[in-house]
C-alpha cells in the first residue's frame, strides 16, 4: 500500500502538490506509488527558475533504471524555486518523496490548481 498523505492534494499522472509557507506557492514532486513503479532514480531533469506552465504541461523528466518518464505540472503557474539537491542526490526522490524529494516550487496562477483530488480520491484511483 502506498504512502498518501492526507494533506496533500494528486494528480491523475501521479504529482503531488504541497501547500508552503509564501502564499500562493506549492511544492510538486511524484508521489510514493510514482516512485515505487519508476524504480531506482538515478537522474532528473527540472526546469529553470522563471519558467511558467499550464496544468498538464510537460515540465521534466525522471530517469530510472527501469525506464524514463515525463513530469506533468500539477498546477498553472510560474516555477520559483528548484530543488538543487536532487542534481547530486536524485535518489532522494525515492527515500522521501513527500520531503526532500520535491522537485519544484511553483507560484499558483488565480484557478491554476482546478484538477487536483483528494487523498481519498487518488487512494480509490489507485484501487487501493
Amino acid at each position: 500500500m502506498s504512502n498518501i498523505p492526507a494533506d496533500l492534494r494528486y494528480t491523475k499522472e501521479h504529482e503531488y502538490v504541497r501547500t508552503t509557507e509564501a502564499d500562493g506557492v506549492v511544492a510538486v514532486g511524484i508521489t510514493d506509488f510514482a516512485q515505487g513503479e519508476l524504480g531506482d532514480i538515478v537522474y532528473v531533469e527540472l526546469p529553470k527558475v522563471g519558467n511558467t506552465y499550464s496544468a498538464h504541461d510537460v515540465f521534466g523528466t525522471v530517469e530510472a533504471v527501469k525506464a524514463v518518464s515525463e513530469l506533468f505540472m500539477p498546477v498553472s503557474g510560474e516555477v520559483v524555486e528548484v530543488n538543487g539537491r536532487l542534481d547530486g542526490e536524485p535518489a532522494l526522490i525515492n527515500t522521501d518523496p513527500y520531503g526532500d524529494g520535491w522537485m519544484v516550487k511553483v507560484r499558483v496562477a488565480p484557478g491554476g490548481d482546478a484538477d487536483l483530488m483528494s487523498a481519498d480520491a487518488y487512494r480509490t484511483q489507485l484501487g487501493e
